[in-house]
């Protein structure tokens, strides 16, 4: 990944932070100029520090995760990469709390983004991170999920087909009563986290340190590509192409709503799904 600062040792000159857009308008997400009383070298700091208490440290544990991959005497596609696992096997309520910490955990992250929005006078409303318009995001979000979630699944078993993808199991959750509500939960923390910080949050900084859309786009792909390696190349290839998509449509509605709901409804429907038909079904590979 770039360096999120073309020149982080020179002070930008402070910019005057931008007002939250009234009820029903939409967000822009680029704004040029560093939050008033923020240098380009501590913005520059700020994004670093939050991708490595998050993605970005995800990132390079799925570069490590498949580097393993690579060097083993198993071809890729023979080997197995699992999203959600027991943590505590034969012990039902001490998996359940570790399940739940892991959630809660995960998502401190997204606090800190808050935190950091609020010192330039924004809030993660600022990024389109809101109930604002609930309804035309769920009927956007709904129309997302639909279309990549189908063309995704294909580029999957195409991926797999090739041998340049694992084998993705998503859950080995055992048959305990809270399986389905932790999967749920689980997607919508994951949507949460990613489109929170590698897509509303890092293009809205990256924007605000002068960097061209194409370059913030390219750089927020990647970043999302790279923490899915651990899938293998299909995952990295796919999850880029969703990136960019994804990207489009936050620039293109100043929102990122329709995108964490459209990114539940996936996980959801692959977890959940996976549940029942991994090793049911021919064409889903197990």
């Amino acid at each position: 990944m770039t360096s999120p600062a073309e020149d982080p040792t020179t002070p930008a000159e402070l910019a005057t932070p931008p007002t939250t857009p009234p009820a029903g308008a939409a967000a822009t997400p680029a704004t040029s100029g560093t939050p008033a009383g923020v240098s380009r070298r501590v913005l520059s700091r700020e994004i670093w520090l939050v991708l490595a208490l998050s993605l970005g440290a995800s990132g390079v544990a799925a570069i490590i995760s498949f580097a393993g991959v690579l060097t083993s005497s198993k071809p890729i596609s023979g080997q197995t990469a699992v999203i959600v696992g027991s943590r505590a096997p034969g012990r039902p309520w001490l998996d359940l709390s570790w399940q739940v910490f892991a959630i809660v955990t995960a998502l401190v992250p997204v606090a800190l983004v808050g935190h950091f929005l609020a010192r330039g006078g924004e809030t993660l409303r600022t990024i389109g991170f809101d109930l604002r318009d609930r309804l035309r995001d769920l009927g956007r979000g709904t129309a997302i999920a639909a279309v990549i979630g189908g063309a995704g699944l294909l580029f999957y078993i195409a991926a797999h087909a090739t041998g340049a993808n694992l084998t993705v199991d998503p859950s080995q959750l055992p048959d305990y009563w809270w399986r389905i509500p932790i999967l749920v939960a689980v997607s919508a923390q994951n949507a949460v986290l990613e489109e929170v910080i590698v897509l509303g949050y890092l293009n809205h900084r990256l924007d605000q340190l002068g960097w061209s859309v194409r370059r913030a786009t390219v750089t927020s792909s990647l970043l999302r590509g790279s923490y899915h390696l651990y899938q293998g190349l299909g995952g990295f290839a796919g999850n880029v192409i969703m990136g960019v998509i994804f990207t489009w449509l936050y620039r293109r509605w100043g929102r990122i709503m329709p995108l964490v709901v459209a990114h539940t409804l996936i996980d959801t429907t692959a977890l959940i799904g996976a549940t029942y038909l991994l090793g049911k079904v021919s064409w889903l590979p197990s």
